[in-house]
């Protein structure tokens, strides 16, 4: 009897025994199930935070929306600041990995979407810096100047650098940029004094954009008219010579043209140049150097630079171009805008025609029309502030209807287009103010007030 009870009680303890090594091998069982395959929870926990990283990262680097008038003086073109044709189609091809907006935005994502369409549509608003050097340029002839290169002249002589890279054919309402330049062009050169040595110089012509042809478009710059009076016909035939095609050799171009240049020392001769452009030097040369070299020789030329439709990389070097040579520079996005550059060099022309012929009092040369430039920078700022307002409309909905927000989170995209216009419209109220106020004070005093005011080195990058 006692033998059973103990061959029962080791039963048991070894059933009871077993029992527990199999619970402990099922709980072991499922903790490892559990760190191999995390519970829904901690999956939503974890794609969110993939998510938000996502994110985050898409929109880092994105330049801070403008807060005041220095903000908005200084920022850069967007790729899309300007109005051309397939610009909806080139977008939406630019937008394919922009996450949209979470169900539940933060104000954070908010002004991320927000900053994002802003970079898309950034105007290059006028630089009050650079009108006080379009002042001095229209007055040229004046004795009380100091810079040497706007005194009257024996010479005249003028030259179009024009980029006829593969970009050039890009359409606004219908109309090539090339189209557009060569109207402009055409139409400046026609009305230059009669004794004028006119020049028109055109690059990346030749080829195509394709690597293969690099070597052959980047080598391609040509002088296709001048130095010599102007003609209607053959400077028509000259401009019709040629059409978009190639790559960018800006420095080659600006290093041929100042080859061309060296007979015409600026003891004697007034030398102007325009080079128009699109785009960023794309064939390894280093134009800000080359100007920098062009603008301190005997040549001495007066260099203004206008970049058509370009992003704000290219703006940027164009910019410095410019500015190497102690020249101008203006960002222009339709054929309008363009001609209205050109147009500013006609008074200058026109005075020194009359000079030659002697028909300019003194009183006429030390005339100094401050109101002219004041009017043409206020203007130039009214339009881009507009045109910006609209672009930034018309992108937040383009974006809707790809999917990227609803119309509920739209509205909050709404709100800050609206605070931001009003801050540029009160921004250009206070700036109209100011400079019609300095256009009754002398050229030296409104030059320095506005670069002790907008001094570039004082803006943070």
């Amino acid at each position: 009897m006692i033998n059973r009870i103990v061959v029962l009680i080791i039963a048991l303890f070894l059933l009871g025994g077993c029992s527990n090594e199999g619970s402990k091998k099922v709980e072991n069982t499922k903790q490892a199930s559990e760190s191999t395959h995390p519970s829904q929870d901690q999956n939503s926990k974890n794609v969110s935070v993939n998510t938000k990283d996502k994110f985050d990262e898409f929109f880092s680097g994105i330049p801070e929306v403008p807060k005041d008038e220095n903000g908005f003086i200084h920022q850069k073109n967007g790729e899309y600041a300007g109005v051309w044709d397939g610009w909806r189609e080139k977008l939406a091809a630019d937008i394919k990995d922009l996450p949209p907006l979470p169900e539940k935005p933060t104000e954070k994502q908010y002004d991320q979407y927000f900053k994002y369409i802003y970079s898309l549509v950034s105007q290059d608003f006028p630089d009050p810096q650079e009108m006080t050097k379009k002042l001095e340029f229209s007055m040229y002839g004046n004795p009380d100047l100091p810079d040497n290169r706007y005194q009257f002249k024996d010479h005249f002589n003028i030259e179009i650098i024009l980029d006829s890279s593969g970009s050039m054919a890009k359409k606004i309402n219908g109309k090539s940029q090339m189209e557009l330049a060569k109207d402009a062009i055409q139409q400046f050169i026609s009305k230059a004094p009669e004794d004028a040595n006119i020049s028109l110089r055109v690059y990346g012509h030749k080829g195509t954009g394709s690597d293969d042809d690099k070597q052959k478009s980047c080598s391609s710059i040509e002088q296709v008219y001048g130095f010599k009076k102007f003609n209607k016909e053959e400077f028509s035939n000259a401009l019709n010579k040629f059409k978009p095609s190639g790559w960018t050799p800006i420095a080659s171009a600006l290093e041929e043209s100042k080859k061309a240049f060296e007979e015409y020392d600026s003891k004697e001769s007034t030398n102007l140049i325009y080079l128009v452009s699109d785009g960023i030097e794309t064939c390894g040369g280093d134009p800000v150097k080359v100007a920098k070299s062009f603008g301190d020789s005997n040549i001495s030329p007066i260099i203004n630079v206008i970049g058509f439709n370009v992003d704000s990389k290219a703006q940027k070097q164009l910019q410095d171009v410019a500015s190497s040579a102690n020249g101008f520079y203006s960002t222009v996005s339709n054929g309008d805008q363009l001609t209205k550059e050109f147009k500013r060099a006609q008074q200058v022309m026109d005075k020194w025609e009359d000079w030659k012929k002697g028909a300019l009092s003194d009183a006429e040369v030390k005339k100094v029309d401050d109101y002219f430039e004041i009017l043409a920078f206020l203007n130039d700022w009214d339009l881009k502030g507009l045109t910006q307002g609209n672009n930034l409309d018309s992108v937040a909905t383009f974006l809707l209807n790809q999917g990227k927000y609803n119309y509920n989170q739209k509205e909050e995209i709404d709100k800050r287009i609206r605070n931001n216009i009003e801050l540029e419209r009160e921004t250009f109220k206070d700036l109209k103010e100011e400079l019609n106020s300095l256009s009754k004070e002398n050229y030296e005093k409104i030059k320095k007030e506005i670069n002790e005011k907008y001094n570039t080195n004082t803006i943070p990058n």
